[in-house]
């Protein structure tokens, strides 16, 4: 592949044609976290209609375990080989260019719609409290926004992001504070306890995952990372003890306090419950009113940076237009790479399919989750001897754990939601054959 650091090598430039390393652990936690925090104020609560706090609960125990295995090997990879494709430069090294079409197609499925799903998410929450702004215009605003913050620099949209995250995880606790005592396992554990039966624990699995959709997109800034091999391992470990803490305890907290029935059908549903535990006009109401803003736009502004970083690689290593692999000459950041991540983003939110994007970013995020621990297999086999400053435990069985979890959750997805399905998988066949088009091309014109 022409351009660049060949895939799967660790960039060490900081200068040049290279991006600017100035991210410590906490910014590489709040980057993780705040990739994923918006999951914990809005959408899992859909899942209730579908099985129940209790199906819910086995759901995300489900979930939560494939998460837990998943990042311990992912973080191996991510240390051993920081590079900014991540995903697609863990295919690349361990299966060659169409591991990497793979890998590399999927992360950006998950990182296209994601940010849309988000920023309509931001756009009715601000219309709910200022009419005169519509949904759209708020969403293309905050796409516009946030897309200008990243082009001025990684160090800059890192520290905003921090500081948002840290707003938001001190939101959840003050939360838990307040509504532990009026959890009550009556509550909690209502009849019927599956009222979906065991089909509605499959069909909660979406939801879920939208507790933890978008972890893995820290590691596309591992080029911009201090002391990558050390900053790396840390930073997601810090993450995903985090985000367990936090998607438990929202679920109990919720689900514990009010009954789940009146929580289905609301955008808010954390407001939702301190309004009924204290009151609607208590101020620790209106601080989870306004302070939730944050969350979702924490997730928001990291996808964005982190599927900016993903479509740089991807066009360092000659998958995408060479162009979309400039950076800025004194900011170092890719600049062209963010402008198309926004342009799209912005149709797609434009049309106000949340459901369905929110659907097609998780098919694209399970497909990476198995190539990307099919990768951590085959490099183990392959390459023993490759330095690894983090050495994840119980392999293979916590890769092997992750792949039959992430099938399990792709089939319950695509029996929830067939048409999306079938939209994704039509996305990477047709993918797959330009790419497969373009680079026999490329290789009878080397043969020239």
């Amino acid at each position: 592949m022409s351009g660049g650091a060949p895939s799967g090598a660790e960039p060490t430039q900081s200068s040049g044609d290279g991006l600017k390393r100035s991210l410590g652990v906490i910014h590489l936690w709040g980057l993780a976290v705040g990739m994923v925090i918006s999951g914990d104020y809005f959408g899992w609560n859909l899942g209730l209609s579908r099985g129940g706090p209790v199906g819910m609960i086995i759901a995300t125990l489900a979930v939560t375990v494939l998460y837990v295995c998943f990042i311990f090997s992912y973080t191996e990879l991510a240390a051993a080989i920081p590079h900014s494709g991540g995903p697609s430069a863990f295919a690349k090294r361990a299966f060659g260019s169409w591991g990497a079409y793979v890998a590399g197609a999927a992360t950006l499925i998950e990182f296209l719609f994601a940010p849309p799903a988000i920023a309509r998410a931001v756009g009715a929450y601000v219309n709910f409290r200022a009419p005169s702004l519509s949904v759209n215009a708020v969403s293309v605003g905050a796409f516009v926004l946030f897309g200008a913050i990243n082009a001025m620099g990684v160090s800059l949209a890192a520290t905003l992001e921090l500081v948002i995250t840290l707003l938001a995880t001190f939101e959840l606790g003050l939360f838990f504070v307040l509504t532990a005592p009026h959890v009550q396992t009556s509550t909690l554990l209502a009849q019927p306890l599956l009222p979906g039966g065991v089909g509605g624990v499959f069909a909660c699995v979406p939801f879920a995952i939208w507790f933890y959709l978008g972890l893995e997109g820290a590691a596309m800034s591992a080029e911009e990372v201090i002391e990558p091999k050390k900053t790396i391992p840390r930073g997601f470990l810090a993450a995903i003890a985090t985000l367990v803490t936090l998607a438990l305890g929202v679920l109990v907290c919720t689900s514990g306090a009010v009954p789940w029935r009146e929580l289905v059908a609301d955008d808010s549903p954390l407001p939702k419950v301190l309004s009924r535990v204290l009151s609607r006009g208590h101020a620790m109401t209106h601080l989870m009113v306004y302070l939730g803003l944050l969350g979702l736009l924490a997730s928001f502004h990291g996808i964005v940076l982190g599927c900016s970083r993903q479509v740089f690689a991807l066009a360092r290593d000659g998958v995408l237009p060479a162009t979309l692999a400039r950076v800025h000459p004194k900011r170092r950041t890719p600049v062209a790479a963010i402008l198309l991540s926004c342009s799209i983003g912005v149709a797609a939110t434009l049309s106000g399919k949340t459901d369905a994007l929110i659907t097609m970013s998780v098919l694209g995020a399970l497909v990476l989750y198995v190539t990307s621990m099919f990768s951590a297999l085959k490099l183990r086999k392959s390459e023993p001897d490759l330095e690894r400053p983090f050495v994840a435990p119980l392999h293979p069985v916590l890769p092997i754990v992750a792949i039959a979890l992430s099938c399990v959750a792709f089939a319950s997805v695509a029996w929830s939601a067939p048409w999306v399905c079938a939209a994704f998988v039509a996305v990477m066949v047709v993918g797959g054959v330009v790419f497969g088009v373009a680079a026999r091309s490329k290789r009878e014109s080397n043969l020239r």
